[in-house]
């Protein structure tokens, strides 16, 4: 469970903002300490975060939300707001066409919102593996070669660990794998660690939620969206892995938000 400042962090929403949300009743916290009255919540409500921020990037009031949210029509409600818009022409460019790109989505599986990823040390192994999966037992590894190296350095809190596929193309096997975590100085390097800055960037964001055998629909969706609404790629994607083998059980609670930096 993360506590209310960590969640903040990681769903880009104010504390402030999240307490408004339980208090509209469109975000409950799924635990509150009845001593302290400190608030908690579990990973997957990201993904609820995640929505209610895409709906509010495009305008839509709280009561709206909640409509959608106590089994309104999703379409209807858009297409009420699609009129609002047409009547505010020097509102509409960015949010009609976002708004259109929805409500093609029969399933609505993604939501897609901006996030601001501040500038950050990492450090960061480029490793070649045979197949993707390889990398989740190469990653502890690494991390403790990190710390063996440097036991004071941190990790930032919340953290922020993401992968980059440096290859060309896509490939099944051969694969060429940057894996980066961010911390809170630039420490000793070896062989495999070595350390950067990375600047801010921002990005598209959504969360996949189940196997990487299914990631690529996903992906294919992501550059849909930055394709149809105008979005200049500026980099490369980043995964960053929420929930997984880890700490699931089940491959359909792994949780992966998938980054694409934009111009």
């Amino acid at each position: 469970m993360l506590k209310i400042g960590a969640f903040s962090k990681l769903s880009h929403l104010t504390v402030k903002t999240l307490r408004f949300y339980e208090k509209e009743g469109l975000l409950i916290p799924s635990a509150v300490d009845e001593w302290t009255g400190y608030r908690s919540y579990e990973t997957y409500q990201l993904e609820d975060a995640a929505r209610i921020k895409a709906y509010r990037q495009l305008g839509l009031t709280i009561e709206e939300i909640r409509a959608i949210q106590n089994g309104a029509d999703y379409r209807q409600v858009f297409a009420a707001k699609v009129e609002e818009m047409n009547r505010q022409k020097a509102e509409i460019d960015v949010r009609l066409s976002i708004m259109k790109h929805m409500m093609e989505d029969d399933h609505m599986k993604y939501q897609t919102t901006v996030k601001e990823i501040p500038a950050a040390i990492v450090y960061y192994t480029e490793v070649r593996v045979k197949h993707f999966s390889d990398m989740m037992q190469i990653i502890p590894e690494l991390g403790a070669e990190c710390m063996q190296l440097n036991p004071d350095i941190k990790c930032t809190e919340p953290p922020y660990e993401f992968c980059e596929y440096l290859d060309d193309e896509h490939r099944e096997t051969d694969i060429l794998i940057r894996h980066n975590e961010a911390v809170d100085r630039i420490g000793h390097e070896s062989e495999r660690i070595r350390f950067r800055e990375v600047p801010a960037v921002r990005v598209l964001s959504i969360y996949h939620k189940g196997s990487y055998d299914e990631i690529g629909e996903a992906y294919a969706y992501l550059m849909k969206y930055a394709e149809e609404n105008g979005y200049q790629i500026a980099g490369l994607s980043r995964e960053c892995y929420i929930d997984g083998v880890w700490n699931k059980e089940s491959v359909a609670d792994w949780l992966t938000e998938i980054q694409l930096p934009i111009a």
